[in-house]
């Protein structure tokens, strides 16, 4: 059976579904009309549906016998004003910047596809659709409310479309074994002095100027703290500190994030960066409370499942409409954002997919995230037909 001839049947609902989902993008884990609507067309098609975690989905299709192949996309959106002129734009203060209506609508594709060949399974294929994403924070909780059980996956996939790349639409890039996602960790530092006014300093402690001292001293760990292998990166995006110029500000607050790709690194980081903020304010008479937030490993993506898919989507759309990230130099991982399906990664051998969803030289000059980006819909019935036929095909290959 062709697959994408398949997926072709299906265009014209895909294309509504994900229009639907872009008109009425929520972000993080509440997804009210994201989860409505989802629940409501797989039971259309026929799934027993159950919600997992705080607005998660799962569902399975198959004979329940063999084993399990699970297809992850996620459902929510970024707090970004949408700047594009597509007649569906969201109107909500809230956009699918990140093209994870395209990553819904296409597993819903998939969902039709393998319900089409259902008889022909050898095995079962396990549907989740996560919230929560952007925060890096949906996969983790999912995990915690039973996602790995009843049945618990042997393989897992998820893919990821790309726009503003200079490639044809439809091209599909598969994950190298190894990582292709940093781990991140979200951090926020407090700092706290002793106000006073600004014509005697004697009399406070500038928390303002331990902020200044201490984001300043934390560039060090990058430049004198890690071999050249060890690549990371440290980035403060905020400072907050005083709300007068002749007072010494009594508190001050930086934000920031860490990405990096050893366990080991992620670890000596964190570990440093609060001794750095703690020492520095302990010095000025200050003190330092260093808090993190949402956080996720890094993505680790099994050899064997990657050369694996790499040959079914070959098979699938031809040879040249596949590359494998190695085809960009070894250096291809380092260059992309984390992701919490790292979470899955570190529990069942996975794989990470781009598919390319916007020519640069096309009219789709954006990347993702900006307020502007768009996303070729072309490409929708592509990916369905990936998502359904690699699941397709492992559980052929895996008896």
């Amino acid at each position: 059976m062709n697959f994408v001839e398949l997926s072709k049947k299906f265009e014209e609902e895909i294309i509504a579904e994900r229009r639907y989902l872009h008109s009425n993008a929520e972000v993080g884990f509440e997804l009210p009309k994201t989860v409505e609507f989802v629940e409501r067309k797989l039971t259309e098609m026929g799934y027993r549906v159950k919600r997992c975690g705080k607005n998660g989905i799962v569902t399975t299709i198959g004979n329940g016998a063999g084993k399990t192949f699970l297809l992850r996309a996620d459902m929510d959106a970024l707090p970004v004003k949408e700047e594009s002129d597509v007649e569906f734009a969201c109107k909500n203060g809230c956009f699918h910047g990140c093209g994870h209506d395209m990553h819904t609508a296409m597993l819903l594709g998939a969902a039709r596809i393998l319900k089409a060949v259902e008889a022909e399974l050898n095995g079962t294929v396990k549907l989740m659709f996560q919230p929560a994403e952007e925060i890096l924070s949906g996969a983790k909780n999912m995990i915690e409310n039973g996602l790995m059980d009843s049945p618990k996956p042997d393989g897992a996939m998820m893919l990821h479309v790309m726009a503003g790349l200079p490639m044809k639409t439809g091209s599909v890039i598969v994950s190298a074994g190894g990582i292709s996602a940093p781990a991140a960790d979200y951090f926020t530092v407090n700092i706290k002095g002793r106000g006073c006014h600004g014509s005697m300093p004697q009399d406070g402690v500038d928390a303002l100027s331990v902020a200044s001292h201490t984001v300043v001293a934390l560039q060090e760990i990058s430049a004198r703290e890690l071999g050249v292998s060890e690549a990371a990166l440290l980035t403060i995006g905020s400072l907050r500190a005083g709300t007068a110029g002749n007072v010494i500000a009594d508190t001050a607050v930086f934000e920031g994030t860490l990405r990096s790709f050893s366990d080991e690194v992620r670890l000596r980081l964190k570990k440093r960066l609060e001794e750095i903020s703690v020492g520095i304010a302990s010095t000025f008479r200050a003190k330092a409370e260093v808090v993190f937030g949402n956080g996720c490993p890094s993505l680790v993506n099994d050899e064997k499942l990657s050369e694996s898919v790499k040959k079914y989507i070959e098979d699938l759309l031809g040879e040249k409409s596949v590359f494998s990230s190695d085809d960009f130099g070894e250096d291809s991982s380092k260059k992309g954002g984390s992701e919490d399906f790292s979470y899955i990664s570190r529990e069942v051998p996975s794989v990470m997919l781009a598919i390319a969803a916007g020519n640069s030289e096309e009219g789709y000059a954006y990347a993702q995230h900006h307020p502007k980006v768009m996303f070729d819909e072309s490409v929708l019935t592509v990916g369905s037909a990936v998502y359904a036929y690699s699941a397709f095909r492992w559980l052929q290959d895996n008896k």
